[in-house]
């Protein structure tokens, strides 16, 4: 059954929306067109700002600035129980899914993915967010240019998602697996 509506729910939706406009008497592919018109506007603003920061973050992970920095920090974020691969994740994790998702991905082949380190990273990735890139595509797109408190409650909720993800892995399943 279940399957059923899944194979159904996507065209259903199109027909009633499409016969909703066509009772209305709206111009169905007139609409489409306008829609479609503003996409791309929208995507030709918003290009630049996508391919800078992507050359940016492949500047930044190609130089190893990012693991430098990981492990100049990794002396005070091991002192509160946070391991050096997860600090890296969690700096990764604020500029670009793809790359920090490679370093999950590292996690797993160094220690398993049910390991302690494992299901932090996990956990980590489904709580915290790319928030650099976020916030150039999606403000470059309603051109936004202040952004100052935004930054800062972004990171510090990345933050808060990255102790409470390893407070959530210590607490279900001990210090260390």
């Amino acid at each position: 059954m279940i399957l059923f509506l899944s194979d159904i729910i996507v065209p259903l939706i199109f027909i009633i929306v499409i016969s909703h406009a066509l009772l209305k008497k709206i111009d169905v592919f007139g609409s489409f067109l306008e829609g479609a018109k503003i996409g791309l506007e929208t995507v030709f603003t918003v290009f630049p700002t996508l391919v800078g920061l992507l050359v940016a973050v492949g500047i930044l992970r190609g130089s190893g600035f990012l693991e430098f920095l990981g492990r100049i920090l990794s002396p005070f974020t091991e002192a509160f129980g946070l391991p050096y691969e997860i600090a890296q994740l969690s700096l990764m994790r604020l500029f670009s899914a793809a790359a920090a998702r490679g370093l999950q991905l590292d996690i797993f082949e160094t220690h398993g993915p049910d390991s302690y380190l494992g299901l932090i990273a996990s956990v980590i990735m489904s709580s915290t967010e790319t928030v650099f890139y976020i916030m150039s595509v999606y403000f470059a797109s309603v051109k936004i240019s202040s952004t100052k408190y935004t930054l800062k409650a972004a990171i510090l909720v990345n933050l808060i998602g990255v102790v409470v993800s390893i407070l959530i892995i210590k607490y279900f399943f001990g210090a260390s697996l």
